[in-house]
């Protein structure tokens, strides 16, 4: 089953992923990170003015920080914490520009980007007199669009896809909040997924009265059923038809 149209295509949306760029009409496969000529064309297919980018999961890392009880004072001793915790939280060594806000008291979800990606990006679009309005991983992105229509606890995997029919990813679950994040650089198939991921997930949840009821799927054409009701996101509602 397939989701009605979450929205009509924003046109000023620039959708970044490890293996294609998105911007209105213009499509591009990508098979690296993109160059600022590759992106420079892709911002030239949207309408003047601010640009809101989405970008992929596995260049904007997420972790949920728990227990978080008392902060620093002082929004620069908060930021640095955070980027402290973000760090150590996924064992990275290269500097990232970090953002958090609080999802339930004592949890905080923090975001990331590679300090030398987000200045390449911003530099462009100075250049380019493209304002970014937002830039968002595409699981929050998602997630976001999803969220008023989320009566019942769920999961949702954004997926990029490897080579051989195998997806890297994140996959997110909620209760009354979003409860549950994790990511994976390493690609598995769907059956793979579901056995080594989507269900150790799922018996974590229920073990916190938060048992997943519906699986929602960006990313992949087709996928294995479960006890999970599958719900594919139809990409037309985000980016339009292909052309």
């Amino acid at each position: 089953m397939k989701l009605p149209l979450l929205a009509p295509p924003d046109g000023t949306l620039l959708w970044l992923e490890a293996h294609r760029v998105v911007a209105g009409a213009h499509r591009r496969p990508l098979s690296a990170s993109p160059t600022e000529d590759q992106l420079a064309q892709a911002l030239s297919a949207l309408p003047p003015g601010p640009t809101r980018w989405v970008v992929d999961d596995l260049w904007t890392p997420s972790v949920l920080l728990r227990d978080l009880t008392e902060l620093p004072k002082g929004s620069e001793a908060q930021e640095a914490f955070f980027r402290w915790r973000f760090m150590q939280a996924l064992a990275l060594e290269e500097p990232h520009f970090v953002q958090a806000m609080e999802v339930e008291s004592g949890i905080w979800l923090a975001s990331g980007i590679p300090e030398a990606f987000r200045e390449s990006m911003l530099s462009l679009s100075l250049r380019l007199d493209r304002t970014i309005h937002s830039l968002t991983p595409r699981w929050l992105h998602l997630y976001n669009l999803l969220a008023p229509s989320l009566d019942l606890p769920g999961m949702l995997l954004s997926l990029s896809p490897a080579e051989s029919g195998r997806y890297a990813g994140t996959l997110v679950a909620w209760g009354r909040t979003l409860c549950l994040l994790r990511q994976w650089q390493e690609p598995l198939d769907p059956e793979a997924w579901l056995e080594e991921r989507i269900a150790p997930s799922a018996a974590f949840l229920q073990r916190e009265s938060r048992t997943p009821q519906n699986l929602y799927i960006w990313g992949a054409p087709r996928w294995p059923e479960s006890s999970l009701t599958l719900r594919m996101i139809d990409e037309r509602s985000l980016l339009g038809e292909a052309r």
